[in-house]
């Protein structure tokens, strides 16, 4: 059987779905592609990281609606990833006395909405718009300066899931890839 004969056996409105599921299958996965993970790090370029030796974790506050994420187990899991990843980059956990840094961290999610485009129509040829709803949990981890009280470092890590709960799978990552990025390079 020849491909024009084949092409003309199948239905229109076949042909014409085809279409339209490739094209949605496209627009979703170009649209997952936008929910990845992005770290964002600022500091004072005037510091001098090589004498920070010590660290305190300080006053993690969690702001969230979701019961999940919102508890004193992830508080437990935020501050036991930064110890590791501190002490991974040489850094001390202050048991008593003046620590050189003070670790605090601000954890919080909030549902969010996206509109977007869907092929539709005769053909595919129309657009249909949607709203996607999506949580975005963003973690803060702020790393202070005991001599001078101010701020030297900031990592931020965001993180984008359609459901809330699944952030919390992520935020060993999320601790990781912000403070992958201390000390920065000047």
């Amino acid at each position: 059987m020849s491909r024009a004969h084949s092409r003309a056996m199948t239905p229109k409105w076949s042909r014409s779905r085809t279409g339209q599921t490739v094209a949605l299958i496209v627009s979703l996965l170009a649209g997952s592609a936008a929910w990845a993970q992005k770290i964002d790090v600022q500091f004072d370029s005037s510091a001098d990281f090589s004498k920070y030796k010590t660290f305190a974790i300080r006053n993690g506050t969690l702001n969230s609606r979701n019961p999940a994420l919102n508890s004193e187990l992830t508080k437990k899991q935020i501050e036991a990833d930064i110890r590791r990843d501190l002490t991974a980059r040489e850094l001390t956990e202050a048991a008593d006395g003046r620590p050189d840094l003070n670790v605090v961290y601000h954890f919080g999610s909030q549902i969010k909405s996206e509109l977007e485009a869907f092929p539709a129509g005769w053909r595919g040829w129309g657009t249909r718009w949607a709203r996607v709803p999506y949580a975005e949990g963003t973690l803060v981890i702020d790393l202070r300066d005991t001599s001078v009280h101010s701020l030297v470092w900031r990592g931020i890590a965001s993180e984008e899931k359609i459901d809330a709960a699944k952030i919390e799978g992520k935020l060993d990552d999320m601790v990781k890839k912000a403070l992958a990025k201390y000390p920065p390079k000047k």
